[in-house]
C-alpha cells in the first residue's frame, strides 16, 4: 500500500533555536501537516472524520534526525499511507532539501480510530474504501 502526497514549507525563523537550526519539535508539525494534505487529497478531511464520531490520536511517533535544516532553508516534506491495519493506520515521512538531493529527516507516526467512547475501534469502512479508491487509482 502506497499514497504518497508532498509540499514545499520555507523554514522561518520561529521554526530555529538560538543556532539557526530548525528545533525538533518543528518536524512533528511538518508531519502533520504532509498527513492531513495526504489524507485530504484521498478526500479524507479530518474535521469530517471527526464530525463522523472518530478520532486519530498519535499513539507511536518516531524521528529520525539525520542532517540540520536552518533558516529561511525550502523543505520538501513527503508524507505516505504505508499501512492500513484492521484498527490503526500508519504514516511515514521523509523531509529532503529544495532540490530533493539530501535527506534531513525520516519519522513515522501510528493512529488508531477511536469513537466518541475512548474506545478503539475498526478503521470505520467509507475510510477503507476512499483509502483503496485512491490507491487503485493511482496505479
Amino acid at each position: 500500500m502506497k499514497k504518497r502526497s508532498e509540499f514545499r514549507i520555507r523554514v522561518i525563523y520561529a521554526d530555529t533555536d538560538a543556532m539557526g537550526i530548525v528545533y525538533h519539535a518543528n518536524y512533528m508539525k511538518w508531519f502533520e501537516i504532509g498527513r492531513a494534505e495526504l489524507m485530504r487529497e484521498m478526500g479524507l478531511v479530518y474535521s469530517e472524520i471527526e464530525a463522523s464520531g472518530y478520532t486519530m490520536p498519535v499513539t507511536k511517533m518516531g524521528c529520525h534526525y539525520l542532517l540540520p535544516a536552518k533558516y529561511d532553508d525550502v523543505l520538501v516534506v513527503e508524507a505516505e499511507l504505508t499501512s492500513l491495519r484492521q484498527a490503526s493506520v500508519r504514516f511515514d515521512y521523509v523531509i529532503h532539501d529544495e532540490k530533493k538531493e539530501r535527506i534531513l529527516a525520516e519519522g513515522f507516526t501510528l493512529h488508531p480510530f477511536v469513537n466518541k467512547e475512548g474506545k478503539v475501534v475498526r478503521v470505520p469502512r467509507y475510510i477503507v474504501d476512499k483509502i483503496n479508491e485512491t490507491i487503485k487509482g493511482d496505479l
